[in-house]
C-alpha cells in the first residue's frame, strides 16, 4: 500500500500563499518516491498580494480555493484530515505559511496558529509521524511545537528569523541551501529552499533531499 503524505498548502503564490516551485517540487518528490500526496489547506480568507508589484490589492481570496490551483483540484479541507490517515506531512514555504497558516510574519515567536493546522501538527508529533517543513515553514512548526518538543530545525542562515525560532523554545541550526536538517528524535526535517536559493535548481535539490529523508523516517 502506498504511503500517504499530507502536503499542507497555504494559497497560490509566494507573496500571499504557497511558494509554487516549492509546492511542485514537493509533490514531484513524493510521487517519484512511490508515495501518494494528500493535498490540503484551510478554508479561510486571506489578503491578496499583487505578485508583479508585491503590494496588497485590497481584495480577499480563499486559501483552499487558491491552493486548489496547485493541486489541480484534488485537495481537501484540512479540518477533514486526521493524523491517522497520514504517514507523514510536509509544509511547503511561501509567505502563506507565515501569514495564513499562522501569523509568524507579524508576531514572530508569539505567533497564533490556525487551529486546524495546529491540531494536525500536534497530532502528528504526538503520533511520532514525520513532519517536513520547507523555507519559512519551519517557523510555523517551531511556533506550534517549540514549547513542548523543542525541535531542531532550519530556515537557513537568516539571523533575525533564527532568533525568533529560538524564542519559541526550538533550536535553530544553520544550513546551506541544498542541504537539510533532521531531528531524528522528533522526526522533523527542514530545508531552507527559497530562504537562501538563488537558482530554482538549488531549491529543488534541497527539497528532494528533505522529502526523501522524511520518507525514510516513516
Amino acid at each position: 500500500m502506498k504511503k500517504k503524505v499530507g502536503v499542507v498548502l497555504s494559497g497560490c503564490g509566494v507573496y500571499d500563499g504557497s511558494e509554487i516551485h516549492e509546492a511542485v517540487f514537493t509533490l514531484l518528490a513524493v510521487d517519484r518516491s512511490g508515495a501518494e500526496a494528500v493535498c490540503m489547506a484551510p478554508d479561510m480568507e486571506f489578503a491578496e498580494v499583487n505578485h508583479l508589484s508585491g503590494e496588497p490589492t485590497g481584495a480577499r481570496r480563499n486559501v483552499l480555493t487558491e491552493s486548489a490551483r496547485i493541486a489541480r483540484g484534488r485537495i481537501r479541507n484540512i479540518s477533514e484530515v486526521q493524523a491517522d490517515e497520514l504517514d507523514a506531512v510536509i509544509f511547503p514555504g511561501g509567505y502563506g505559511a507565515a501569514k495564513n497558516l499562522c501569523n509568524f510574519a507579524e508576531k514572530g515567536a508569539g505567533a497564533a496558529i490556525h487551529p486546524e493546522v495546529a491540531r494536525l501538527l500536534r497530532d502528528m508529533a504526538a503520533a511520532k509521524k514525520p513532519i517536513c517543513a520547507i523555507c519559512i515553514a519551519p517557523a510555523l512548526v517551531a511556533a506550534t511545537l517549540g514549547k513542548e518538543y523543542a525541535p531542531r530545525l532550519t530556515i537557513g542562515t537568516d539571523a533575525g528569523t533564527a532568533a525568533a525560532i529560538a524564542a519559541t523554545g526550538s533550536e535553530h541550526v544553520a544550513c546551506p541551501v541544498t542541504e537539510f536538517v533532521v531531528d531524528r528524535e522528533r522526526k522533523i526535517v527542514s530545508t531552507p529552499a527559497y530562504m537562501l536559493a538563488q537558482r530554482i535548481s538549488e531549491a529543488a535539490d534541497g527539497i528532494d533531499k528533505a522529502v526523501q529523508a522524511t520518507l525514510e523516517l516513516i
